[in-house]
């Protein structure tokens, strides 16, 4: 019965194999795009195919109660990497764009710089999304990355193009034409624009596995982290994938996805590294049901993608160690991608930064079967505004609304009218108060409902008001002054510009190498 509960935010340090590299644990992160709480096999959707995620969340420990900081990508992401809360590091409100002269700041530390220090070779593969600037001075490798390949931003702020093998369009209202083709940067240069989706997927698994096996031969530890453009929109899949599925193109997207993390781990086990690998699976934020069938799913919680309802920010999670972590487990306790950071530096030997974190180790629930240090959690939207603050707190299982707002994220047409864009900013006075653990859903208001919940809501704005205290607001990135000359271009100082960057196209075919045929065709890479 553990199996049918098991998928997305993994943490794997697996047994097996018996070659052994480095002391430290070699350390992988694999973040999907948009999944939803519901999305998964493992989280109960009935017709998703995720064999792989499936198998590798058996082994170990389920989260039902995981979350990221903020409901879209680049605010989520910069928590992720930093250990902090979006305002802390500015990247607020809403998301960055290719013309974008802000990102994370450069004096912020990720968790590739901590790594780097301690001897790891680190690389990203995948979605950046924290900026490019002027001369590209956000890119991965000024903030511990060794090596890049992949998207700096999502892939539906470029033009459409082909989605679906052999030649089917993208959905056309989840383009921006406006900007330069989505460009595939190898470190600091463009090496393919406008990239082909139904390649690329391949093209990554490739260059993880590569650099897998390339730091494994030389015994030094690594940081992968893998931030897959699965399942954002537009939708796409490559030949295996397209019509594989129940469940439509977003299904098909997803067994990709799944397909990716089994190369990943196929690798690791051909590598003999099982034994010293840690891997963390997760998503960035809940469900874009704004594009209904085509955008993912929550499960049971309300709203998803823009919104801090549970739906939102609350996210599948799983933790695997054979031997160290119970194998079939399901816990409770509170934990946040944010935990990620102190989690690995504790793990590691890395010295934490000197800053404010919001992240707290979390070893002792996964390695000791321990209650989780973190008692709360602050929902900011992603529309964050100083002069809002913090949505709603969380304390132990309770929640309490002091703001809400609807989403274009969450859908305009969504059955749930508390989610539609059409919900506009409100306060609450009392705050709503919810049980999470009787009602995840989010249905039943119990501040009126005795003395009680009174006093767990005087404890929760209590709380609150110490943290509005001690949140320092740093300046907002994604309020600078746009320019379209920061938009990344292959062939710079082209005209009509940005329609003109295009070069260095590769053709659809791409073939994949013949050392890694088994796994392609295998739905079983880890035992």
């Amino acid at each position: 019965m553990a199996g049918l509960f098991l998928c997305p935010f993994i943490l794997f340090i697996a047994t097996g194999t018996t070659v052994v590299a480095s002391s430290k644990p070699n350390i992988v992160i694999l973040f999907s795009d948009d999944v939803g709480y519901g999305d998964l096999g493992c989280y109960g959707h009935p017709t998703s195919l995720t064999p792989n995620i499936d198998r590798l969340a058996s082994k170990g420990m389920l989260f039902t109660q995981f979350y990221v900081a903020a409901s879209a990508c680049s605010p989520s992401r910069a928590a992720l990497l930093t250990g902090r809360l979006p305002p802390r590091t500015g990247i607020y409100p809403g998301v960055l764009f290719p013309d974008s002269t802000g990102g994370l700041p450069l004096d912020e530390t990720t968790i590739a710089n901590l790594l780097k220090e301690q001897g790891y070779q680190t690389a990203i593969i995948g979605k950046w999304h924290l900026g490019i600037g002027r001369n590209q001075k956000y890119l991965p490798a000024n903030f511990g990355f060794d090596h890049y390949m992949g998207i700096p931003y999502s892939h539906n702020q470029c033009p459409c193009q082909t989605c679906f093998w052999p030649d089917v369009s993208c959905n056309q209202h989840s383009c921006m034409p406006q900007f330069s083709g989505c460009p595939l940067f190898q470190n600091d240069k463009i090496i393919e624009q406008p990239v082909d989706l139904l390649s690329l997927p391949r093209r990554y698994a490739v260059t993880a596995r590569n650099f897998i096996s390339r730091t494994s031969s030389r015994n030094q530890p690594f940081f992968l982290y893998y931030a897959f453009q699965h399942c954002h929109v537009p939708q796409f899949a490559g030949r295996r994938f397209r019509n594989s599925t129940l469940r439509g193109v977003y299904g098909d997207s997803l067994a990709e996805l799944d397909w990716s993390v089994g190369q990943v781990l196929q690798e690791i086990q051909r590598q003999g590294i099982t034994d010293n690998t840690l891997i963390f699976f997760s998503s960035d934020n809940g469900p874009a049901i704004e594009y209904k069938r085509e955008g993912g799913v929550a499960g049971l919680l309300k709203c998803g993608k823009g919104t801090t309802y549970e739906g939102g920010q609350r996210v599948p999670g799983i933790a695997v160690w054979p031997g160290k972590i119970p194998a079939g487990v399901r816990t409770g306790e509170l934990a946040s991608t944010m935990d990620l950071l102190p989690t690995l530096a504790k793990l590691t030997g890395a010295e934490l930064p000197s800053v404010a974190l919001d992240g707290t180790d979390i070893s002792s629930v996964l390695f000791n079967g321990g209650k989780s240090p973190r008692e709360t959690l602050f929902y900011y939207s992603p529309d964050a505004s100083k002069s809002i603050g913090v949505y709603a707190v969380r304390y132990l299982q309770y929640k309490a609304h002091f703001y809400t707002e609807g989403s274009n994220g969450s859908g305009e047409d969504n059955p749930d009218t508390d989610c539609r864009p059409s919900a506009t900013l409100t306060k609450h006075d009392p705050p709503l108060l919810f049980d999470l653990h009787e009602d995840p859903s989010e249905l039943y208001n119990l501040n009126q409902e005795g003395e009680e919940y009174i006093e767990i809501l005087n404890k929760i704005k209590r709380i609150y008001k110490k943290h509005v205290l001690t949140m320092d607001w740093a300046e907002s990135e994604m309020l600078k002054p746009t320019d379209p000359d920061v938009q990344p271009c292959c062939n710079a100082g082209c005209q009509p510009f940005p329609w003109c960057c295009q070069c260095h196209k590769a053709p659809k075919s791409l073939s994949f190498p013949e050392k890694y045929i088994q796994g392609r065709n295998s739905s079983s890479p880890w035992h």
